[in-house]
């Protein structure tokens, strides 16, 4: 689902950039192979950019400091979406400004390439670190997702832009920015959640004035995986060894079939603290407002 949405969007706003200024550069005669080259090459950078985030982040190993890295990144990453979906995405697919755009870029043999180029590797480092994100809260990836979304938002600029079909785009906007609102609520969230990790691993709760974990205020602390199903339990809730830790996981534990996707999507988790969750509250608060007002 994270796939599909944050693949949408991102495709949706390159290829506006990309359909429009094809359709100004084809209807003044102009050419448009370095257009194409562009986009060729953006997609090439997006995916070195990709490549050196994720080694640096392997880099850190399985420890305390890639919990406060991911914790960080969740932060960032949420403060990135916020600036993308209710201020950069305002400006994206403005068509007058893009085709001005375009008559001073063609005063230079490359100015069209490095319009075209950074437009849309804005488009795909802004993809990199959604999905990268989005990876690390939930451990999964969906190739279903990330190619319906791109191939979805190729069609739907195909039919507005170079067959010139009129509906309201703005509405696909609209929602996929909502979406987003909530995804980075819950990016808020796990980060939060990374940072108790970081404290717990590295023996610096007394930082916050704890002693251990366990005495980590949570306002709920649930359906922990079993080693063993008791009497009640209904089996089809529970999956076995879901993370090879031979216990029975819930559905709705944030590890469970269930419970994993309320947690990518929303930042759902079985044993909040306090701080959590009260980040989540506010930030979606935050979100909603300026999407309210950003659409009103």
């Amino acid at each position: 689902m994270n796939e599909f949405i944050i693949l949408f969007r991102e495709t949706l706003e390159a290829a506006l950039i990309v359909g429009i200024i094809y359709l100004f550069l084809t209807s003044n005669g102009a050419s448009t192979q370095k257009l194409w080259l562009a986009v060729l090459t953006s997609i090439v950078a997006s995916i070195l950019v990709a490549y050196f985030i994720v080694s640096a982040q392997q880099a850190l190993g399985n420890n305390s400091l890639k919990a406060l890295f991911e914790g960080i990144f969740m932060f960032i990453t949420a403060g990135f979406i916020w600036y993308v979906i209710f201020w950069l995405s305002k400006h994206v697919s403005d068509r007058k400004q893009l085709e001005e755009q375009s008559v001073i870029a063609m005063s230079s043999s490359w100015g069209i390439f490095f319009l075209v180029f950074f437009s849309v590797l804005r488009e795909g480092f802004e993809t990199v670190v959604f999905l990268l994100a989005s990876f690390s809260m939930t451990q999964s990836f969906s190739y279903l997702g990330f190619f319906t979304g791109i191939i979805a938002a190729l069609i739907l600029v195909y039919i507005f832009v170079i067959q010139g079909k009129r509906f309201n785009i703005r509405s696909f906007f609209q929602a996929t920015t909502l979406l987003l609102v909530f995804l980075a609520s819950g990016m808020v969230a796990y980060g939060t959640h990374e940072i108790e990790s970081y404290l717990v691993k590295s023996e610096n709760l007394q930082m916050v004035g704890l002693e251990s974990r366990e005495d980590i205020s949570r306002p709920w602390d649930i359906l922990k995986p079993k080693a063993e199903l008791e009497e009640n339990d209904q089996s089809f809730f529970y999956s076995y060894n879901i993370k090879g830790q031979g216990k029975y996981t819930h559905i709705m534990h944030d590890s469970g079939n269930f419970g994993a996707f309320l947690k990518g999507f929303f930042g759902y988790n079985s044993n909040p603290n306090y701080v959590e969750l009260f980040a989540w509250l506010a930030s979606l608060l935050l979100g909603l407002i300026f999407w309210r007002r950003f659409y009103a």
